[in-house]
């Protein structure tokens, strides 16, 4: 008989680098009884920018949501740190981005109605071509289509962000989208906007990355996920 996963919460920081950093945020939680599950941290040596994620489980740990957002903003408050509080059993409002390959909008849709994303709701597809309309019909989700030229790029993505910011949603996926996103699309979402290249970037961008990896006779390739 399957269990259910225990709630978890999750920290995710960025700040200039500086000593001590992991050993203040990992104090901070053994004080208040956090069992720590999960932990990764990157410095961006050009950048010298720290970043971390550190997960750990609800059960057991003294504060609550608004105390823990209160006392570790007291706590870094020193550290030019972008830092935000997230839970395992919170309900993410996804939109899917999709061209007219429909593989990876099925894979996706296929597991939601699987209950594989049991905190996801997916209420709106949005494509520059008509051809899954009768996708988001059978899920029961709202269509829009906004067909893309170079002149109306513009204009109908900022139609785009007012209907989705209607929508409340948390995460786009893009799911073969084969449209380039504007800047501006990026910065009235960031860090809510996730694609897969398939390729390991920053090497092959644009389409077509496989043929370009054999052309030049590469022996290992890969995908790359990003936000």
């Amino acid at each position: 008989m399957a269990t259910s996963k225990p709630v978890t919460a999750i920290l995710l920081m960025s700040c200039p680098d500086r000593k001590g950093l992991v050993a203040t945020v990992a104090q901070f939680l053994h004080e208040r009884g956090a069992n720590i599950t999960h932990a990764d941290h990157h410095v961006d040596p050009e950048a010298g920018i720290f970043f971390m994620r550190v997960e750990w489980e609800v059960e057991g740990f003294s504060l609550s949501t608004e105390e823990t957002r209160q006392e570790f903003g007291q706590l870094v408050e020193s550290f030019e740190m972008k830092w935000s509080l997230h839970y395992s059993n919170q309900v993410q409002r996804v939109a899917l981005f999709s061209s007219k390959d429909d593989h990876c909008l099925l894979d996706l849709l296929w597991r939601y109605r699987a209950g594989e994303l049991p905190h996801a709701q997916m209420p709106i597809l949005i494509s520059n071509h008509l051809d899954h309309s009768h996708i988001a019909k059978e899920y029961g989700m709202d269509f829009r289509h906004f067909p893309m030229t170079p002149e109306t790029k513009a204009s109908q993505e900022k139609k785009e962000i007012e209907i989705l910011k209607d929508y409340e949603i948390d995460l786009i996926v893009l799911a073969r989208y084969m449209q380039i996103i504007t800047p501006q699309f990026v910065e009235a979402f960031p860090r809510q906007i996730i694609n897969i290249h398939h390729s390991f970037l920053p090497a092959f961008i644009g389409a077509n990355p496989s043929r370009k990896a054999y052309e030049r006779g590469v022996k290992l390739v890969g995908a790359t996920s990003h936000y």
